[in-house]
């Protein structure tokens, strides 16, 4: 029996200071086993009966990743009740939430660039601090996995949600944690690091969620601001210290916080007003 090392692992179950891999029966065989959870597939790309794949780097690393399950999608878009179910939910107005959305969007103010596959930002720099962090080295990636780190390739795939979508499918076969962590996603544009925030189990949960529908995405966002310390400035119209707290510390350089504020005075004087209707 191989002995292997865990370098990075991520998972309960697997959270060992090393863990082993049985080899097949026979040369036919696809079936082998860490620590008495079947695995199938090959040596190099396992995938156990959890649904996490386990990918082995020569003899002594082992990274654990997972593969997102195909959500059910929903194509409608958020109406009115919808915004104003969340917003009294949160104890705001929902305008406030409208103005999120205006600003974060840009001009699309849509969830979804195609069925299933929410609007998303790749942030290079955020995935390769995740990597790091991971003990991934991201070197050994930049020629096979070009598109990830030359954002000028993302032109030859005809939009830049489709640019941006190959980025992450590129990034997602190396490592789907950094991936995830790496990447804002929808309406709101959350990071995928704040998926406990927003009340998911796990970053699958969260990925699934925000590619199943807008109003999914709405709802992870109420739960990100309640469990983020952002609601209270939210409800007292301090935008200032909301802009901060959600967009970071260069907020002043867009003027994130006067344009959110005029985008929210433009939907207070029109309540019946919908981003991108």
């Amino acid at each position: 029996m191989k002995r292997f090392t865990v370098y990075t692992v991520i998972m309960p179950l697997l959270a060992l200071a090393s863990c082993s891999v049985s080899a097949p029966a026979s040369a036919d065989s696809k079936r082998y086993s860490v620590r008495g959870i079947a695995l199938d597939d090959s040596i190099e790309i396992l995938v156990d009966s959890l649904y996490r794949r386990l990918d082995v780097f020569g003899p002594d690393t082992i990274h654990v990743s997972f593969i997102t399950p195909k959500a059910e999608e929903k194509s409608e878009r958020l109406t009115n009740r919808d915004y104003r179910e969340v917003a009294d939910k949160l104890g705001i107005e929902a305008a406030a939430v409208k103005a999120i959305v205006e600003i974060e969007t840009g001009r699309t103010y849509k969830g979804f660039h195609r069925p299933g596959k929410p609007i998303i930002n790749f942030d290079l720099a955020v995935y390769r601090r995740a990597a790091a962090r991971r003990g991934i080295d991201l070197n050994r990636y930049t020629t096979s996995h070009a598109v990830i780190f030359r954002s000028s390739d993302i032109a030859r795939y005809g939009t830049q949600q489709e640019g941006e979508q190959a980025r992450l499918d590129a990034a997602m076969s190396i490592d789907s944690i950094s991936a995830i962590n790496g990447t804002f996603w929808g309406l709101f544009q959350i990071g995928g690091f704040n998926w406990k925030l927003c009340g998911t189990s796990s970053r699958s949960e969260f990925v699934e969620l925000m590619s199943r529908s807008e109003r999914d995405q709405l709802d992870l966002f109420a739960e990100f601001i309640r469990n983020s310390g952002l609601l209270k400035p939210l409800k007292k119209k301090d935008w200032t210290s909301f802009a901060r707290g959600y967009n970071g510390a260069g907020y002043y350089k867009h003027n994130y916080h006067t344009r959110l504020e005029s985008a929210y005075r433009k939907y207070r004087s029109l309540p019946d007003a919908i981003p991108g209707k």
